[in-house]
């Protein structure tokens, strides 16, 4: 063994041992069918186990095969990429729509392809781990203003200059399930020259902004949660789309998505556009009222404050029977690590119930 190999490894075990005593260490954990119910997955409104969805994938799987054997671009694409592209425009009321495999990988593709040199970016302080990262690869300047504070955004705006402008935010932020004030947002932007960029991956719930065809908006979201299946898309106008079809690198570079993922996505917004649909909204948001009335997403944040006290928090509602994740820093700011709560139209009046007698229990929730 050299050295060389002798420093990285010391280097990792330094490393590892620093999280481990921060209490900030993760592992993969497999939940076996029969475990502890989960209020910890994205998939709102219940339909990865839908029927018509599974039947979806199945089909596709059939017809196309496991994978889609390379990029769009090159040899990738099936008719059923093609038809849901279709689907999201038409859902998002946009001119076209670009598929990714992943919501992360969207917003990277998305960033890069418009924040270059020249460009001002504004991001909110709370946005998502995939935004910050996008903001970063991009060869534009970046700005983070105060979470919400469009005063701040608007002044940040005003003072750019000559420089063309991307303002970039979640709609429903992801650790505290709070929304944008995307009505006032869009009128700053639309004011103001700026590129606005929706991250709309949590908004099952809403905001649903209503968007002129020729404004200046992209569209990202992620059938991984409010559709229950996998892959990212961003829908916009054509030209737009085109162009990050032409400039985005992990759509350039990378696999398509399989064409069972994505026939699974296609119908799962099929029966979310649907009657069914609207009923499973409903009931998301009837057992959101009843965890926390009017809060506006299914993300339900119950915040400790220490590392040790939320994993012992989560370890105590383990040992019930649920589970929820202590999410930590670098996910959260230091000294707010917290309980994330996800509701789903899935879950049952007495599975509700459980969690709100268990959460009294170790927290002393009312």
């Amino acid at each position: 063994m050299t050295g060389g190999q002798e420093g990285w490894r010391a280097w990792a075990d330094a490393q590892a041992a620093a999280l481990h005593a921060a209490h900030r260490w993760r592992r993969p954990r497999d939940v076996a069918e029969g475990g502890p119910v989960s209020f910890a997955s994205n998939d709102y409104l219940g339909l990865t186990r839908h029927p018509a969805v599974i039947a979806a994938a199945h089909d596709a799987l059939d017809r196309y095969g496991s994978g889609s054997g390379s990029a769009r671009l090159i040899v990738g694409s099936r008719p059923v990429h093609s038809d849901c592209e279709h689907a999201l425009a038409e859902w998002k009321g946009a001119e076209r729509a670009a598929l990714f495999p992943t919501g992360f990988a969207t917003n990277l593709g998305v960033l890069t392809t418009f924040g270059g040199e020249g460009t001002l970016v504004c991001s909110d302080a709370l946005n998502h781990a995939s935004i910050i990262d996008g903001c970063r690869l991009a060869r534009a300047e970046v700005a983070v203003y105060a979470h919400g504070d469009l005063d701040e955004l608007a002044a940040r705006l005003r003072d750019r200059g000559d420089r063309r402008a991307i303002v970039v935010t979640d709609t429903v932020f992801s650790m505290d399930g709070d929304a944008a004030d995307t009505d006032a947002l869009l009128a700053l932007c639309a004011r103001e020259g700026a590129l606005c960029v929706l991250d709309e991956a949590h908004a099952v719930l809403g905001p649903h902004p209503a968007i002129p065809g020729d404004a200046d908006v992209l569209r990202v979201g992620a059938p991984s949660k409010t559709l229950g299946a996998l892959g990212g898309f961003v829908a916009g106008p054509r030209r737009y789309v085109e162009l990050i079809e032409n400039r985005a690198r992990p759509y350039i570079f990378t696999t398509a998505p399989s064409p069972a993922d994505t026939a699974a996505a296609l119908a799962a917004l099929r029966v979310l556009r649907s009657d069914e649909g609207a009923a499973l909204v409903a009931r998301l948001r009837a057992l959101v009222d009843r965890l926390r009335p009017g809060h506006p997403s299914p993300i339900v944040p119950y915040v400790v404050g220490s590392e040790p006290d939320t994993l012992a928090a989560a370890d105590a509602l383990r040992a019930r029977g649920i589970l929820v994740p202590a999410i930590r820093p670098p996910s959260v700011a230091p000294g707010t690590s917290r309980l994330r709560v996800t509701l789903s139209a899935a879950h049952t009046d007495a599975q509700v119930t459980c969690l709100q007698r268990a959460l009294a229990e170790v927290l002393g929730t009312p």
